[in-house]
């Protein structure tokens, strides 16, 4: 299979390409860019000699002819554009940004702060949740891939969400990202003076990927209530801590819950549920498309902890991309994929 990329300066697009460049049978034809056409290691210079490739502008008919399938690691209010011009072709299309995902175009327009894509083409996009809805994907010609946040807290609810067992208005997610989240566009905030042994909140509640959330959880449970999500800044490059509390309806133990999980998970290669009493670290899923999950039972109050962590870059974004695509394409979800994480 050909795959052109549209996006590779931004560090979503850089892990398409690291994915890709060793798979098995997706293959990079074509890169692209709005920018300047110069071969790809003067962005990159760590794909010297390795990717030889050249910058290219973006011509849809081009692309759509010599592609199977093209990637957008593209900024909102970028992607809905490109894709609205690809949707003429037969391409099929996975997208990394947040311009297909939400059903609701006033949500897009009041949390993204921009114009929407045509609720027709948004309403032709599967939802790229691996895990929770690969008949869809298997079927799919375009894939709207999650956002980071997003994945790390939708997996981590997930089990609970759709068996009941929480109370629908006490979801509080506590999640903190590294710095690679916020892209790779210059901005104070992200400087190494601002970000170098800190730790910041910022958005207090009103991250773009809120509405992304509770979409999912609504789909699968109508009685979810909002949520309160919380995002920080780590002073480190990589990777998704979400820290979700919340309360459930009757007195269950950590082993009941913990099987919960174990059970919802044990066909799915990239959830690893940690055994009783261990809780994973964002170090342990670097690099890799794992998202790791442990749980604990407060007693005394009632209360569930859902430790989720992946990626941002992986699981978040490039490598849940390529397992989607894996799936519409006919391929094993893991083809490309199998990525210890890098320690230390």
């Amino acid at each position: 299979m050909k795959a052109a990329i549209i996006g590779t300066t931004g560090y979503g697009g850089v892990e398409l390409i690291r994915i890709l460049h060793t798979h098995p049978t997706i293959h990079i034809h074509s890169v692209h860019t709005t920018r300047e056409e110069v071969p790809v290691w003067n962005e990159y210079p760590h794909l010297y000699n390795i990717i030889e490739k050249k910058l290219e502008k973006i011509n849809v008919e081009k692309i759509a002819e010599e592609n199977d399938i093209v990637f957008f690691a593209t900024p909102s209010g970028v992607s809905s554009k490109l894709v609205a011009e690809f949707a003429q072709t037969s391409i099929k299309m996975v997208d990394l940004s947040g311009d297909l995902r939400l059903r609701n175009t006033e949500n897009y327009q009041k949390w993204y702060k921009k114009e929407p894509a045509s609720k027709q083409l948004i309403d032709q996009f599967i939802y790229g949740l691996t895990e929770w809805n690969r008949e869809n994907i298997e079927k799919a010609k375009w894939i709207s891939n999650p956002g980071c946040y997003p994945t790390a807290t939708l997996l981590g609810l997930a089990p609970v969400v759709q068996e009941n067992t929480i109370q629908t208005n006490s979801i509080i997610v506590d999640a903190k990202s590294g710095i690679s989240g916020a892209g790779r566009s210059p901005s104070r905030g992200t400087m190494l003076a601002e970000m170098n042994e800190n730790f910041k909140i910022y958005k207090v509640n009103k991250h773009q990927h809120i509405p992304e959330i509770e979409q999912q959880l609504r789909d699968w449970n109508s009685d979810i209530k909002p949520i309160t999500f919380s995002t920080h800044l780590l002073p480190i490059n990589r990777g998704i801590m979400a820290t979700i509390y919340a309360s459930l309806k009757e007195e269950y133990t950590t082993e009941t819950i913990h099987d919960l999980y174990e059970e919802a998970y044990k066909d799915h290669p990239f959830v690893r549920v940690r055994p009783l009493g261990h809780f994973p670290a964002i170090k342990e899923v670097s690099g890799s498309n794992y998202c790791d999950i442990g749980v604990d039972v407060d007693e005394r109050t009632g209360r569930l902890t859902i430790i989720s962590v992946i990626d941002n870059l992986m699981k978040g974004a490039a490598g849940q991309a390529v397992q989607n695509a894996n799936i519409m394409s006919g391929l094993h979800e893991t083809a490309g994929l199998n990525f210890l994480p890098l320690y230390p």
